[in-house]
């Protein structure tokens, strides 16, 4: 029994002997998003096809697409447990306070309502990290406009930093009634 022991030990001692430092935690240090971030303008349109026959590029007078799914200019806050967004929606003749989501960074469910058209509109997010990019995966509930029943649709919003300064939010929409998905990339700057 004691030789069994002593084994026991020195295994111990010599793995904590060969173990290149402290033990570590698995989870490393996650990027802040934290800040008041705003999207850069538009170019202008692209000029047409010059002298030498270049083939003139699509014209970009206004955006095309429903961007990140927020605001031009947001407001993130973050600590260990939580990301907060928010952003304004209304004009300040409406009287409304600005859009508030929260999402749990632990990939736990969240719940987010919002008061739109004819009544209150639920989301139920889940966050993962995946290096340091962070995926907000928010399922919509919604009624089918054709039909009245409840369906619903989902977006995947990736959140990662250029830099200190440049925000990228990647969003994928699902495919709604049978339609394709679609992807945008959106690059705020911090203000």
């Amino acid at each position: 029994m004691r030789y069994h022991r002593r084994v026991k030990l020195l295994f111990f001692a010599v793995a904590l002997a060969v173990l290149p430092g402290p033990i570590v935690h698995a989870t490393q240090d996650r990027p802040s998003f934290a800040g008041r971030w705003t999207t850069d303008p538009e170019p202008s349109a692209t000029p047409a096809a010059g002298a030498r026959g270049q083939q003139a590029g699509p014209a970009r007078g206004g955006r095309g697409d429903m961007g990140s799914g927020w605001g031009s200019t947001i407001t993130i806050t973050q600590d260990a447990k939580s990301l907060t967004v928010e952003y304004a929606f209304f004009s300040r003749g409406d009287m409304q306070p600005p859009m508030k989501f929260v999402y749990a960074l632990d990939g736990s469910e969240t719940k987010n309502s919002v008061m739109m058209g004819r009544g209150i509109q639920s989301q139920t997010s889940h966050t993962s990290w995946t290096g340091n990019t962070l995926a907000i995966t928010t399922i919509h509930a919604f009624a089918d406009p054709a039909t009245g029943k409840p369906t619903t649709t989902e977006v995947v919003q990736k959140l990662a930093l250029e830099s200190p300064t440049s925000l990228v939010v990647e969003t994928t929409r699902a495919g709604v009634a049978g339609g394709p998905a679609s992807t945008t990339r959106t690059v705020y700057r911090k203000l």
